[in-house]
């Protein structure tokens, strides 16, 4: 069978968003050089064709954190913790891939980068229909994001190398069976591919 060919993209009406890469979380990638560069990479490469880029960082206010009930498995240990107050170093985006005075900033409290109330509506602001995902962790805000822009009917693309877990065989088979289903699973030389061809 073979596969289907991937669609074309118009730079105007794309963005990537770098989610989660905060001094914090950063470290628990696996080789986070070299994942920091290939991002960096395709941020510059999206930036130069006129595309959006997007941060997302989760980070906690005081309310936030009394707001997260004991159910919930991941966020109600972060709370107890009192972990990732907005304002700490822990919490903020790299250096590496500081944001740009015009691209869009948004701050979860959540995995997915869409539990921000901010993030959905500055991309359709914008006329933004296409995502580029790249983040830490496959697992955990890529695959929550990836799930809910799906289903609000953007063209999706995930960048293989610009994504990384903790656990090997989840980010494999997320990479190679999950995320396939609802998105475009290129790297980052197919992405430089797509924008010369846009």
């Amino acid at each position: 069978m073979a596969t289907p060919a991937i669609p074309t993209i118009t730079p105007a009406r794309t963005a990537l968003p770098a989610m989660d890469f905060q001094n914090a979380i950063v470290p628990l990638a696996p080789e986070p050089e070299a994942l920091l560069a290939r991002v960096q990479d395709a941020i510059t490469a999206v930036r130069a064709v006129g595309g959006t880029i997007g941060h997302v960082r989760v980070a906690f206010t005081l309310d936030d954190w009394e707001a997260v009930p004991d159910r919930n498995m991941s966020f109600s240990a972060v709370a107890a913790a009192k972990a990732m107050h907005h304002e700490d170093a822990t919490a903020q985006i790299h250096e590496a891939i500081a944001p740009r005075d015009e691209d869009i900033v948004v701050r979860k409290i959540r995995y997915g980068a869409t539990s921000t109330r901010g993030l959905h509506e500055q991309l359709a602001d914008r006329g933004i229909h296409t995502l580029i995902l790249t983040g830490i962790s496959t697992s955990g805000v890529v695959l929550s994001t990836l799930m809910d822009v799906a289903d609000r009917d953007y063209s999706v693309y995930v960048l293989s190398d610009g994504v990384a877990d903790r656990d090997p065989e989840v980010h494999r088979v997320l990479l190679d069976k999950v995320f396939p289903t609802r998105a475009h699973v290129i790297d980052t030389a197919g992405l430089h591919a797509l924008l010369q061809a846009a």
